[in-house]
């Protein structure tokens, strides 16, 4: 099948290359400059310079690969989040959320795509309190913190076009927590420097809930969604939800750093913002079984545990 991968440099995108390559694919993965070339070609996929923000070169790339599947991994997340500015750090992925999808839809629509298979969130943006894990049939939290808004506006813009777009069959998989070796949850990644420096406090009770997916895990599911049938949105995590005061001082543990501080939520709300308190005592975690039961996937982490020692 000729797949064509915007965003092939990412974090996901680079394992999710060459998962398809080795499964028979023609993969061309779609980047912005001819610096990323390399890598990509190194994984047995050809290369298309276009950027997602540009209506023409996004057209005319997708025209030249006239791929069956197109698939959206466009993000610009470097160098962590600040949950007190969080839109801040999501601006120039919620343009590709926003713009960047419709681009492709319409490129897509008119190169003859059969499929869209795209990049969406499982995390913050779920309704917060009641049962540990939500459903893809839960809504999407009421009231985010007014730092959150934009980016929840770009999630549901993306989610919207894409299972309702006509003429295309259109798939959105809400991956969770991305940890993995270029992931802020990764070797030298910014969150692991934050836990090894003991800087990165428990909030209030810390009962905020997460679920993780090592991106190995996302790009397997990924490629079984691109090869299926099946359309509509889909969560994608390991087995194991996480409250923080259980996962945090774990990665602590398993990174030989000290336990993490705890502070009162009126001093994590300062420095983290409304967001950030949310995200330690407020957010709920994935269920995964209607990805599972689809795509007949199985995490290879079946829990963060397992993966964050091995994993990283």
């Amino acid at each position: 099948m000729k797949v064509l991968v915007a965003g092939a440099t990412g974090g996901l995108g680079r394992s999710l290359v060459p998962q398809l390559v080795a499964a028979g694919h023609d993969v061309t993965g779609m980047i912005r400059s001819e610096s990323g070339a390399a890598g990509v070609r190194a994984f047995g996929a050809d290369v298309v310079l276009a950027d997602g923000l540009d209506a023409a070169s996004v057209r005319d790339a997708v025209d030249s690969v006239r791929p069956e599947v197109v698939v959206h991994q466009m993000t610009a997340l470097k160098g962590g989040i600040d949950f007190k500015h969080f839109d801040e750090s999501f601006a120039m992925t919620n343009r590709l959320r926003t713009e960047g999808t419709d681009n492709l839809l319409a490129a897509s629509r008119a190169a003859g795509v059969r499929r869209i298979v795209v990049q969406s969130y499982a995390g913050w943006n779920l309704q917060h309190g009641g049962s540990a894990t939500k459903t893809e049939a839960d809504p999407f939290e009421a009231q985010p913190a007014p730092s959150q808004r934009e980016t929840m506006a770009g999630l549901k813009h993306l989610e919207s076009v894409v299972t309702g777009a006509e003429g295309i069959e259109g798939v959105v998989l809400r991956y969770a927590s991305f940890y993995g070796p270029t992931g802020d949850i990764g070797k030298g990644g910014s969150m692991v420097e934050l836990v090894r420096k003991r800087r990165l406090p428990i909030i209030g009770d810390g009962t905020g809930v997460w679920s993780f997916v090592h991106y190995d895990d996302a790009a397997a599911v990924t490629v079984k969604a691109i090869e299926s049938n099946a359309t509509g949105v889909y969560q994608v995590a390991d087995d194991d939800p996480a409250q923080v005061a259980v996962w945090l001082p774990e990665l602590a543990r398993i990174l030989g750093a000290k336990a993490p501080r705890r502070v009162p939520t009126w001093i994590g709300r300062l420095a983290a913002g409304d967001a950030g308190v949310a995200a330690f005592t407020e957010i709920r975690g994935v269920d995964n079984t209607l990805a599972k039961t689809t795509f007949d996937w199985q995490p290879g982490y079946a829990s963060w545990r397992e993966g964050f020692r091995n994993g990283l």
